[in-house]
């Protein structure tokens, strides 16, 4: 189909001057070309719409790409700002820990501050006025050591100053080590040792053995790091006597005049009630009583490089160590030892241990003179004692003892027949490196009735020379020809 331009020059109407018969024709061409003007508006309609549609598919198709990459974002944005949330959320909780450990060790500094305050002041006053140190050697026993502390510093707080008072623990029971810190009156020594204990024969305890350690290193640190002059050394299950740091004071002065003295204890193995009577009188022994007990630096320079791998008592009782020294022990005692339950097991607690007599009676030692315990002149005083004693010998020693008004004394020839004595008294049996428990130069003593005194003297007496005056001439040594009296020197 051909196209007819349209000039506007040319009149799409007939004028009117053309002929009446050209009017229709006019007219239908007008239309023709009027609907081919439509259907060719239609069809760019059409296209356009066409092209429209296309268009917006295309448009669709990407807002669907771009939602759907927006839908991904928003997916990545919100799991970031999970992340995020939860990085902030564990760096409050950091903050947070990082306050409280801050706060803690502030509360620590201010606790080692505490304690250096304390301890320096402890050492001011101990450089001033200390008589000794007192420790208590503890482990994992929480309930015997408070009520240790409890009966030490119901009598050591007016002389605190004189006695300050640490707790040693060996190991690191939790129980035990808030316990002695929730005391404010005393310095807390912890002793780790993570070393094995390797002991010398089978079936032997190692709790002995880490004792051993532990003394040692308690020891070392009281007499070379806080430079203390003298120690006493008690143990978690002890109650003291209320004239405890009196009696010592007391006895510091012998300790360190008088060189034969190895160390002061507060201990009697014969005290039980029965065999008890005077609070005053005090004795030498050549046999380590323990339990309470005060000894001095320069001794502790002689032990500590040679201190035993255990037993460390029984090691201070042979002679190749205690070189003949002796050391002083009261006739009440002025400890109390209520440990059924330990390291030895309940060995003799309910025989020996748990009928001891604690000092109850009010002794003014200051005002006392004890002088007679230096060695020049005790064994001129113990010579003294035994005079009035009457002998006695043979079968039913006690009945015979009963029926005697005064003191008394048994011979006893070696450690059986010793043995066979105190077990018709009831009295310590033990003997250590030669040496019964409590004698002073073979002789042992212990009340009986009371007021009675009951001499038991041995063999060993007669190496001493001690006597002369006292049985000299006596059918008592008729009984045990061999027997020489002994303080023969001393009439």
């Amino acid at each position: 189909m051909s196209m007819k331009s349209w000039n506007l020059t040319e009149a799409p109407f007939p004028s009117l001057n053309s002929p009446r018969s050209e009017l229709p024709n006019v007219m239908k061409n007008f239309l023709c070309d009027f609907r081919f003007l439509l259907l060719l508006a239609a069809a760019a309609f059409i296209y356009i719409q066409i092209r429209l549609f296309a268009t917006q598919s295309q448009y669709a198709d990407r807002l669907a790409d771009a939602i759907e990459s927006e839908n991904q974002c928003t997916s990545q944005l919100r799991s970031l700002i999970d992340q995020i949330s939860l990085q902030q959320g564990q760096i409050e909780t950091m903050k947070e820990q990082k306050e409280q450990l801050e706060q803690e060790c502030g509360q620590l500094k201010a606790l080692v501050q505490e304690l250096e305050r304390k301890d320096v002041e402890r050492l001011i006053n101990k450089e001033q006025a200390a008589v000794a140190a007192v420790v208590i050697m503890a482990c994992n026993r929480a309930d015997y050591l408070e009520r240790t502390i409890k009966s030490i510093l119901k009598y050591q707080s007016s002389v605190a100053t004189k006695f300050p008072l640490f707790v040693s623990q060996d190991g690191s029971h939790p129980g035990v080590k808030d316990k002695a810190l929730s005391y404010d009156q005393l310095t807390y020594m912890q002793h780790l040792d993570y070393k094995p204990v390797q002991t010398e024969r089978p079936g032997e305890l190692i709790a002995y053995y880490k004792i051993a350690r532990h003394y040692k290193w308690a020891l070392d640190g009281l007499f070379y790091k806080h430079k203390f002059n003298r120690v006493i050394i008690l143990e978690d299950d002890m109650e003291i006597a209320p004239d405890f740091f009196d009696y010592f004071e007391a006895a510091a002065d012998l300790l360190d005049k008088d060189k034969s003295i190895m160390a002061v204890s507060s201990w009697n193995d014969n005290g039980q009630k029965q065999f008890v009577y005077d609070p005053e009188v005090l004795y030498r022994s050549d046999f380590f009583p323990g339990l309470g007990w005060m000894l001095s630096r320069s001794t502790w320079d002689e032990l500590s490089p040679k201190w035993p791998k255990a037993y460390w008592d029984d090691w201070l009782r042979l002679q190749e160590n205690h070189k003949g020294r002796q050391f002083l022990r009261p006739e009440v005692c002025r400890t109390y030892n209520f440990g059924e339950h330990g390291s030895s097991l309940g060995q003799f607690y309910k025989q020996y241990l748990e009928p001891i007599k604690l000092n109850d009676i009010p002794v003014d030692w200051k005002s006392m003179d004890l002088s007679y315990l230096m060695e020049d002149k005790y064994i001129k005083h113990f010579a003294e004692i035994m005079k009035k004693a009457k002998h006695v010998h043979g079968a039913d020693l006690v009945l015979k003892a009963r029926n005697i008004d005064g003191d008394v004394c048994i011979p006893y020839n070696n450690q059986p027949d010793f043995e066979r004595i105190a077990n018709e008294f009831g009295i310590f049996e033990e003997w250590k490196d030669g040496i019964p428990r409590t004698a002073y130069k073979g002789v042992v003593v212990f009340r009986h009735q009371n007021r009675q005194r009951i001499f038991l003297v041995g063999p060993v007496a007669s190496h001493t020379c001690l006597l002369q005056g006292c049985f000299l001439g006596s059918s008592f040594w008729s009984y045990t020809p061999p027997f020489v009296p002994f303080f023969q020197n001393y009439p």
